[in-house]
């Protein structure tokens, strides 16, 4: 059975970092939209009897490249490729995993199911915003988190003396286990609260010792940066810390949130390449992921276990 990449058009960088490490590559496909605003996809070279990997993340427009990754896996099925694998860094609508109020959708559930509709036997996540979202699929689901490649980029480039690592919230405090382990860290939680949909939250204080110390928040991701800067600026004015770095794992950033973070107060941020980002951040540093999902990839394709790849 032979190993296939195809990239949707969402982030095609990512696709040719991972069929790099891979050495193979990619298969060419033609993706078009007609004046009617309806998609056009073929596959280039065939594919019967493959074990295909599918590379779709959210990139804008968001839906469109939801319609293409469907398309694709769809096509696949019907060529008669052996086993399709949906290879998402970020899986869209993954924050819509629970039902916090009547009648509202859960989106995460819906993106699960019509992966498998279309034809998908696999899928292949990096870090879903609640693990347990990895039930919401019937057909075998691998969850990749980020921790190995950002502790060996923060353990390689930075000077973590004095530091302390801050969960944004509650629910963000087991994201910071394999760091806080890894790094020999102590942790702080941030008490917030949201309320309804908004993107605005009250922080009510911080749970921890972090006075005189430098903060470095972590997150699983972040939109429209504004909690993010709203827990820096009470970091700063009430808890005594003396500077404040930003780790978050996916840039899944709105319209304006650029240019509000780069005006915020935050000092460094680091990120990883599951999204493209399409506008300049200020002091940024990305860690690539790509060589980990490669390794994911070719374990899948060999049938081998992939589960000492998260280990840190």
């Amino acid at each position: 059975m032979g190993l296939k990449i195809i990239s949707g058009s969402s982030h095609k960088q990512f696709t040719r970092a991972v069929c790099e490490h891979l050495g193979i590559q990619e298969t060419k496909t033609t993706a078009k939209v007609f004046s009617n605003e309806n998609r056009f996809i073929k596959i280039e070279e065939p594919v019967r009897g493959d074990d295909v990997f599918v590379i779709q993340t959210q990139a804008s427009p968001v839906d469109a490249h939801i319609m293409e990754l469907l398309m694709i896996i769809r096509t696949l099925r019907d060529a008669s490729a052996k086993r399709i694998t949906a290879v998402l860094p970020y899986l869209p609508y993954i924050r819509s995993d629970k039902k916090d109020q009547p009648r509202v959708c859960l989106a995460a559930r819906l993106m699960a199911d019509m992966l498998q509709t279309a034809g998908a036997n696999r899928a292949l996540i990096m870090e879903m915003h609640s693990p347990q979202t990895q039930g919401f699929f019937s057909i075998p689901t691998d969850h990749i988190i980020a921790a190995p490649d950002i502790v060996t980029h923060l353990k390689h480039n930075w000077d973590l003396s004095n530091y302390v690592l801050i969960a944004g919230d509650s629910g963000a405090a087991k994201l910071l286990q394999p760091y806080a382990d890894s790094l020999h860290l102590p942790v702080a939680i941030m008490d917030k609260r949201r309320m309804g949909n908004e993107e605005q939250v009250s922080i009510k204080g911080v749970i921890g010792d972090v006075h005189g110390k430098k903060g470095l928040i972590i997150d699983d991701e972040t939109s429209s940066g504004g909690t993010l800067i709203e827990n820096t600026k009470f970091l700063l004015a009430q808890s005594g810390v003396l500077s404040v770095d930003v780790c978050f794992i996916h840039a899944a950033l709105g319209k304006g949130a650029v240019e509000k973070l780069n005006s915020s107060p935050i000092g460094r941020f680091i990120t990883t390449d599951t999204i493209p980002l399409t506008d300049e951040l200020r002091n940024v540093e990305i860690v690539s992921v790509a060589g980990r999902f490669a390794e994911f990839i070719q374990r899948i394709h060999d049938d081998k276990s992939v589960k000492s790849i998260n280990d840190l």
